[in-house]
C-alpha cells in the first residue's frame, strides 16, 4: 500500500479549510517551513497524520526550538531531505548542497520561494520539489501544495493543487 503524502510550506501562520481537506485523508504531511506561530503548527499536529516539518526564516524561538532545521529521512524506501531556504538544482545554496552531496537523498524539498516547482536534478540524481505557499502571506498570487503517493522508493500519482488567488481567500 503506497504512502499518500501532503507537501505544504509557507503557511504564514495561516492554514485554510482548503488545506485542511487536502491534509487530512494523507499519511503523512510534510511542512517546508515558515509555519508562522505556534496555533499553526499546533493545528497541524493535532490533525493525526505523521507530521514533518522544518523551521523557517520566519519562525521564531518556539517553533525552532521544536522543529528542526533540515531533516533527512526514509519514507516507504525514499531517502528524503527537506529545508526551507535550500534554492533550485543549479542554484542550490551551500547547506543545503553539503547535505545533498553527504546524504545522498533521492527527493529534495524546500519552500520559501512561494513558487512550485518540480524539477528532475540531473547532476545530484534526485528530484527537486517545491510546493510553493499554502498561506496568505507574501507576493505569490496562486496559493499552491503538492500531493503525492510513495511506493517501493517511487514517487506515484504527483498532483500540484492549486487553492485559488491568494488575494481573493475567505479568512473565516
Amino acid at each position: 500500500m503506497p504512502t499518500s503524502i501532503a507537501l505544504i510550506s509557507d503557511t504564514h501562520g495561516y492554514i485554510g479549510k482548503d488545506v485542511l481537506k487536502h491534509v487530512s485523508d494523507v499519511d503523512e504531511i510534510w511542512h517546508a517551513g515558515d509555519i508562522g506561530n505556534d496555533e499553526t503548527a499546533e493545528q497541524l499536529e493535532n490533525i493525526g497524520p505523521t507530521l514533518r516539518m522544518v523551521w523557517g526564516n520566519i519562525d521564531g524561538p518556539s517553533l525552532r526550538a521544536k522543529y528542526p532545521l533540515e531533516q533527512v529521512f526514509i519514507a516507504d524506501g525514499l531517502k528524503v531531505y527537506i529545508i526551507h531556504i535550500g534554492g533550485y538544482p543549479g542554484r542550490i545554496y551551500k547547506k543545503a548542497k553539503d547535505t545533498i552531496i553527504k546524504e545522498r537523498p533521492q527527493l529534495y524539498v524546500c519552500g520559501h520561494s512561494h513558487i512550485l516547482k518540480v524539477i528532475r536534478d540531473q547532476k545530484h540524481h534526485l528530484l527537486h520539489m517545491n510546493p510553493g505557499a499554502c498561506g496568505v502571506a507574501g507576493f505569490h498570487k496562486f496559493r499552491t501544495m503538492l500531493k503525492f503517493d510513495i511506493a517501493n522508493g517511487n514517487i506515484e500519482n504527483l498532483r500540484a493543487i492549486e487553492l485559488g488567488i491568494r488575494g481573493k481567500v475567505k479568512m473565516s
